[in-house]
């Protein structure tokens, strides 16, 4: 395997990395920004007033999302693997 294999292999690990965790991490994001202001307009310091919201924000989209994450982690894997295989071959 060249280098450039190497990194192009690695470059799309990051990007599946990327395209998994960012659509969780802006939705998280978001609702965290939304509950702080709700906080800051009621004057309420409670830590389980965020930390619930987020739960299930996070939980509904892990549901919604789930397949589709599951799908580019298979196919980076596979691709992976196959070319694993493909190295032991030459």
């Amino acid at each position: 395997m060249s280098e450039q294999e190497m990194l192009d292999v690695m470059n799309r690990g990051i990007w599946v990395a990327i395209q998994c965790c960012g659509p969780l991490l802006a939705i998280g994001g978001v609702v965290g920004l939304f509950m702080a202001l709700v906080q800051a307009a009621t004057q309420l310091n409670e830590t389980s007033l965020t930390f619930v919201p987020k739960l299930a924000a996070l939980a509904f989209a892990m549901a919604m999302l789930g397949p589709w994450l599951l799908d580019q982690l298979v196919s980076y894997n596979t691709d992976i693997y196959n070319m694993i295989a493909s190295v032991g071959a030459r």
